[in-house]
């Protein structure tokens, strides 16, 4: 059975085309979720002892940096669960709301989910699938203004999820309740 790790990232919980968008695809796809809010659950930015201890080997780890990366980890566990990641984002100010970009900043482990090889990063977190609902307003998607759709892109591939399929949140969402 599919598993599919839903991530939704606008911060409007009530009238957001791109959740509309994001639930009816997990819907259509069926298999178990695990669900991520962004918006209803913030993640922290990153800092940088944060930073120090994702660079520590795990071995050398002291419990305060295992503690700091606690959420990472679990993140991180979601990702590699899931077979499909359905994300749903609006366009802020032509790129992700910052709370999908904290999301990224967290998943993004040196050898967990990518590694440095002698040819380049290498993602490993490959045969996944990405579906992303993308709620737009005036930034068409693929545009000269669209600075979400290649970022998410270039992110998804460094950490491994080269099939990813962007679609317009308002060629598939249902009509919201008045």
């Amino acid at each position: 059975m599919t598993h599919i790790l839903h991530i939704d990232a606008s911060a409007n919980l009530t009238t957001s085309i791109s959740r509309a968008a994001s639930a009816k695809l997990v819907a259509d796809l069926g298999g178990t979720v695990t669900y991520r809010d962004l918006a209803a659950t913030p993640l922290p930015q990153i800092n940088g002892p944060w930073a120090d201890a994702r660079l520590t080997d795990p071995e050398a780890r002291s419990s305060d940096d295992q503690d700091r990366l606690a959420l990472s980890d679990t993140l991180v566990a979601e990702l590699q669960a899931a077979d499909t990641i359905v994300i749903g984002t609006p366009v802020y100010n032509f790129a992700s709301p910052a709370s999908l970009k904290a999301w990224m900043d967290l998943v993004a482990r040196p050898g967990v989910t990518f590694a440095y090889t002698a040819e380049g990063p290498k993602g490993l977190l490959e045969g996944k699938k990405a579906i992303v609902t993308v709620a737009s307003g005036g930034t068409e998607i693929g545009s000269g203004i669209d600075f979400l759709t290649p970022h998410l892109q270039f992110f998804l591939g460094f950490i491994g999820i080269t099939d990813v399929e962007f679609v317009a949140a308002k060629d598939i969402a249902p009509p919201l309740a008045a």
